[in-house]
């Protein structure tokens, strides 16, 4: 296994599905300039698509208290650049299923941390840079994707188990990822995103978050700071845990923003997520 193995994985992929790529065309000209008529016609045109975007964007875990019940509603309360994300994210989980117990987690809870990362970004970074939050809440919902990626690959090769013992016992998962494939998983998600010709700024980003001094610029240093606070407080390894939740805090107070609401959002977001689970 090496970072060929893992490239020739996604040449190999199929194409996302037509009603993804319809859809992915109107955000040529930039979210701003999307036909929001065009939009929920196409999304309306796909009934599973439907009730996947409706499932996921009434998740208690973004903080809606009242059923959304149409995507006409949806793009009105959460804006088109989130609709892009729920769209890519089940548009990625249907082209990619896998097996992700090598990361520790069953692929429900793997969706589950997806998920967090998002509404972690919108509750918490929304009070910061609002704009920037809106770009970022559907990123966060689909940068997981390159572990999928790995885990197509790890399973080709009959390396899961050795390769969860190595995920689960080290104390840098980046470092693992990068002692098996000199990459990791977020570099992976970037190499998939510009395959599938998705933004290139989350191409960028997804690049760079990880390895900063090498990919990262002016121009999207922001974004890989808040998404490296995101990613150290919610993963698959550590759910919102106590610490990594405060080891998050430490880096959004090198940001300079206040660690203790942050810290709060958090905790607010696991008890939502816990009571969740309890009644699933």
């Amino acid at each position: 296994m090496d970072f060929q193995s893992l490239v020739d994985t996604i040449e190999s992929l199929p194409p996302l599905s037509n009603a993804a790529i319809l859809i992915q065309k109107l955000y040529e000209n930039g979210a701003s300039e999307v036909n929001i008529t065009k939009l929920v016609k196409l999304i309306e045109s796909d009934a599973v698509l439907t009730a996947n975007i409706l499932k996921m964007i009434n998740s208690p875990l973004y903080g809606f208290t009242k059923q959304i019940a149409s995507v006409s509603q949806a793009v009105t309360l959460f804006g088109t650049e989130m609709i892009q994300g729920l769209v890519l994210h089940y548009a990625i989980n249907e082209r990619m299923k896998a097996n992700t117990e090598m990361f520790g987690v069953s692929p429900a809870i793997f969706n589950d941390v997806c998920q967090l990362q998002s509404s972690l970004v919108m509750q918490w970074y929304s009070k910061i840079d609002i704009r920037q939050a809106q770009f970022l809440t559907p990123l966060a919902l689909i940068m997981e994707s390159g572990k999928l990626v790995m885990a197509k690959d790890v399973m080709k090769n009959n390396f899961a188990q050795k390769f969860k013992e190595g995920y689960l016992s080290s104390k840098n998962t980046v470092e693992f990822e990068d002692s098996v494939y000199k990459t990791s998983s977020y570099f992976v998600s970037g190499i998939l995103f510009e395959h599938w010709n998705l933004e290139p700024l989350y191409v960028e980003i997804l690049k760079a978050i990880d390895y900063e001094p090498e990919y990262a610029t002016d121009k999207i240093e922001s974004y890989t700071d808040t998404l490296a606070v995101i990613k150290t407080a919610v993963n698959p390894k550590e759910i919102l845990t106590k610490e990594s939740v405060l080891r998050a805090a430490r880096l959004v107070k090198d940001l300079g923003f206040d660690e203790e609401d942050f810290i709060n959002i958090a905790l607010r977001i696991k008890k939502t997520y816990i009571q969740n689970l309890k009644n699933r």
